[in-house]
Parts: C-alpha cells; sequence; structure tokens
C-alpha cells in the first residue's frame, strides 16, 4: 500500500475533522480568488470603457478628473471650451473623427451627455463593440433624447414618453427645464458601461434647454424671455471631446500641441496611460485587500495545523500499528506531510471551483449591475501563484506535526524495545 494510499484512508477515517479543514481552507481560497477575479474584473471594466480613442480633451486642468468627468461621469469638469477651440481640431490634419460632449444636466440622477452622430458613429468599447439601439434611434430633433439601457430600465421610461430635465447633476435639484420637455426615441443595448447610465441629447438640446440663462442661472421671476427660435440656436460651448487620430505616430504629436495651444488652455490626455495612473492610486487597497486575504488564508492553514498537531495523541497507537507492519520513521513523517498536502489540495480545488461556479451563476447580473466583465477562461497568474502558495505554505506547516509524530514514533519504538 503506498503512503498516498495510506494517507488518503487516514484522512477518511476522520471525516468530521478533514471535512472542516477542508472548509476552512476553501473559505480561505475564496476570498483570495474572488478579490483577484473581481480586482481583475474592475480594471477590464474601466479599460473597456473607451476603446480606440486616441485622446481626451478639455479645458485646463487634472488628467485624472477630466478622464473621470469625461468617460465616466463621475466628478465635474474644470471649466467648458469654447465651439471655435472644438471645430479647430474637428478640422486638423491629424484628427480623424471627434466626440463633442457636453454635461451639466441629469434626470433623476442620471448625468444627461449633450452630443452629436459622432458618438453613434465612433464610439467604441471592450474592443470593437459600437453602441447600438435596443429601441428607437438616436435623436436628431432639437426636443429628443435617448437613454442607456439601465436609465430606462430602472426608471422604466419607454418611446414616446415626455421627460423633464434638470439642471445640475445632484439626484433631487431644485431648478427644472419644466418649459423644455424632451421626448425619448430611442433606448440603447446594454454595454456593461457608465454609457448604460445616461440620458443623451443633441448639443442644440441642450442650448435650447438653457435659452434665456445668464452664467448657468434660470431667467429671473417675472423677467420676460424671449421666444425660443430654433433657428437662432447655435452651440457656443462644450465640456470636452474624444478624438481618435489618423496614425498612433501622430497621436504624442497633437497632445503636445493641444496641451500648448495658444488661444485656450486646454488639457489632452490618453486614456490608456491615465488609467494606469488611476490603477496607481488604488493600489494601496489592492494590497490592503489582498493582505486581509493572505491573512485569512494563513488562519485557515492554522485551523489544519490544529487538526494535524491536536490528534497526535490520539494517533499513536495508529502509528504504533504502522511501524509494526514495517513502516519506518522517515515514512511516517511523510504520512503526515502528505495528509497536509492532500487537505491544502482539496481546500485548494474547492475554493476556486466555487469561485468559479458562483461566477458563472453571477456573472451576467454582476457585468449588468456593476458594470464588471467576468472572465471564465483560463486561471490567471496570480489565482495559479495562489493555489501553488497555498499547497507549498500547507507543506512547511504539516512539517511540525510530521516531525512530531516522527518523534513519537522513534520515542514509542524504544520504549517497545
Amino acid at each position: 500500500m503506498t503512503l498516498l494510499l495510506l494517507a488518503f484512508k487516514s484522512l477518511r477515517a476522520r471525516t468530521l475533522t478533514t471535512a472542516l479543514t477542508i472548509f476552512s481552507i476553501a473559505l480561505s481560497v475564496m476570498l483570495l480568488v474572488g478579490v483577484d477575479r473581481l480586482r481583475g474584473a474592475a480594471q477590464a471594466g474601466f479599460s473597456g470603457t473607451l476603446s480606440h480613442a486616441d485622446l481626451v480633451v478639455g479645458a485646463r486642468g487634472g488628467d485624472l478628473p477630466l478622464l473621470l468627468s469625461s468617460v465616466f461621469h463621475i466628478g465635474n469638469a474644470s471649466n467648458n471650451i469654447s465651439w471655435e477651440t472644438y471645430q479647430h481640431f474637428v478640422q486638423h490634419p491629424a484628427v480623424a473623427w471627434t466626440i463633442p460632449i457636453s454635461m451639466g444636466d441629469s434626470y433623476r440622477g442620471y448625468r444627461v451627455v449633450a452630443t452629436d452622430d459622432n458618438l453613434y458613429a465612433h464610439y467604441q468599447y471592450r474592443g470593437s463593440h459600437r453602441l447600438e439601439f435596443a429601441q428607437g434611434r438616436a435623436p436628431s430633433g432639437i426636443f429628443e433624447a435617448a437613454l442607456g439601457a439601465e436609465a430606462a430600465a430602472r426608471l422604466h421610461d419607454a418611446l414616446g414618453k415626455k421627460i423633464v430635465l434638470a439642471h445640475g447633476i445632484e439626484e433631487k435639484s431644485i431648478l427644472k427645464h419644466d418649459n423644455t420637455p424632451f421626448s425619448v426615441v430611442g433606448i440603447l443595448k446594454p454595454t456593461s458601461t457608465p454609457i448604460d447610465r445616461a440620458v443623451y441629447i443633441t448639443l442644440l438640446g441642450d442650448e435650447a434647454m438653457h435659452f434665456g440663462w445668464s452664467d448657468g442661472t434660470p431667467p429671473a421671476i417675472g423677467e420676460t424671455v424671449p421666444k425660443l427660435d430654433a433657428s437662432k440656436l447655435k452651440v457656443d460651448q462644450i465640456t470636452s471631446f474624444l478624438l481618435g487620430t489618423k496614425s498612433r505616430i501622430s497621436t504624442l504629436y497633437l497632445q503636445r500641441e493641444i496641451n500648448t495651444y495658444k488661444p485656450e488652455p486646454l488639457t489632452a490626455i490618453i486614456p490608456a496611460y491615465t488609467l494606469q495612473e488611476l490603477w496607481g492610486l488604488l493600489d494601496y487597497a489592492d494590497t490592503a485587500l489582498s493582505l486581509v486575504s493572505a491573512a485569512v488564508l494563513i488562519v485557515g492553514l492554522l485551523a489544519m495545523l490544529t487538526a494535524l498537531y491536536t490528534a497526535l495523541n490520539e494517533r499513536r497507537r495508529e502509528v504504533a500499528i504502522l511501524r509494526a507492519v514495517g513502516l519506518h520513521a522517515r515514512q511516517i513523517f511523510m504520512l503526515f506531510l502528505i495528509e497536509s498536502v492532500l487537505i491544502a489540495f482539496a481546500g485548494t480545488v474547492l475554493g476556486i471551483g466555487t469561485v468559479y461556479v458562483l461566477l458563472f451563476a453571477l456573472h451576467s447580473t454582476i457585468e449588468s449591475r456593476f458594470g464588471l466583465p467576468i472572465t471564465l477562461v483560463g486561471l490567471s497568474t496570480r489565482v495559479e501563484f495562489y493555489a501553488l502558495a497555498t499547497i507549498i505554505s500547507a507543506a512547511l506547516i504539516g512539517t511540525i506535526p510530521a516531525f512530531r509524530a516522527y518523534r513519537n514514533s522513534l520515542v514509542d519504538g524504544l520504549n517497545a524495545h
């Protein structure tokens, strides 16, 4: 009978203790692997929100605030940029396409994004996926709007419904554009990106909403407001714009040109580089989560050590019988060591397997609710490292009860003689 088979039968003879120890290690591995998969999904979700856009351009300010406000709809832009400046770069020979973005309003807690048809023609996410409509079409009229998938689902708005937008990005705003209701003409397909959590209107629609306003404030009560003439509407400012260049080589040159643009102070960022800056800022949180998970794993391994060590006295008779049938003390040492490795291996497989089963069952919900794309193919390098580290750590910790069993077998053997 091999030592491996003997170790397996020994563990099976102590089913309850073995199962509890395996379960504690499995929980620890589940936490480690779960944190790793969600961390990877978060990075993939952020990175996949915007694809094939070479630069994000806005008023002079920080790189991160510009990226977060323009792409992820988090926070506010430092300032607006003039329409003339935007048109200058639209006509730039190095620019292939642009997407203007104007923000500052909301609808029941969801951002309102004023843009044009370029958004639906050029915006890409998760590689080469483009925006598509589940119902209706893109807004073209001044008072037409399209809803992101999440906004439409949670607010229960359908095509043809009249919606009233509000000034500001707060969920409850006291300044509402009651005089300029918009009609829903389209609902976008889900993208699991911030696109789902916004309302889209035309740039002229944004101007029409604020017709008669001055410096961001509505007309005073009793003040006469001229009748809206759609033919006289023109765009004066936008918040930011995305652009794609005709060649990758020209991206850096264009970025420098924009950052040193004399007529107006601007900031141009490369989204991928700025995201790396974001991951650097979040690295402390990632490290803290990993340390907590590692601490839980250590507790699980110590539980295994306790279970094996406290059972030594109860197993002295078992060891004596094994010695009597011819097992050497070194083989007793290896037997206990193999038991430790088997427990850790079973706990690791159970933990990783449970995480993947849960992710498989819940990945659609996680992706739609939190925008985290879960990858279920293969194991990441970090997960493989965790699995290997768990088994090696168990082997090292297992040497403690194994050495004690080895000593006991020698002492019992001498006493027998």
